[in-house]
């Protein structure tokens, strides 16, 4: 299968890859059928995400779409950063193969544990959070050990 250049580009020179030790929120998803591992962090000043940065254990599409989900947001207020879809990131990428679609899911889903957890830290609502139902704490987890990214 052919990967675009974006997800290419995305894939050998991610952006915003790292950690963020003072973070305002820590977001990590995984899914157990594929194996990939998301952890994005936030630092929110003013309700603008003025840093991200992400750590992916996965495949290569799967650090393309933290690396794009993670420009995407950057920058932008946090009401905004959580209308980000995967399909959104998938189209930023130029397209994903449709087996590997679950990787911009789960970009989606990190964003959104991140901003949950930001939330939830300072007793704001979550109850706008797709993927969160108010169970926060229960479906994400920001205290698992690191993530890392696969060469």
């Amino acid at each position: 299968m052919l990967y675009s250049d974006k997800v290419m580009d995305h894939f050998l020179n991610p952006r915003n890859l790292g950690t963020i030790d003072d973070a305002d929120g820590v977001g990590e998803v995984g899914n157990a059928k594929c194996g990939d591992i998301m952890k994005i962090y936030l630092k929110i000043d003013n309700d603008i995400i003025t840093d991200v940065k992400f750590n992916t254990f996965g495949c290569g599409s799967a650090i393309a779409s933290s690396s794009m989900a993670t420009e995407m947001i950057k920058g932008k207020p946090v009401d905004e950063a959580l209308k980000l879809t995967n399909k959104a990131v998938t189209e930023a990428l130029d397209g994903l193969p449709p087996h590997k679609i679950h990787c911009s899911v789960l970009a989606e889903e990190a964003v959104q544990a991140a901003i949950a957890d930001y939330r939830t830290r300072n007793g704001l609502p979550t109850d706008d959070i797709p993927s969160c139902n108010g169970c926060c704490g229960g479906c994400h987890s920001h205290d698992h050990g690191h993530g890392h990214d696969e060469e």
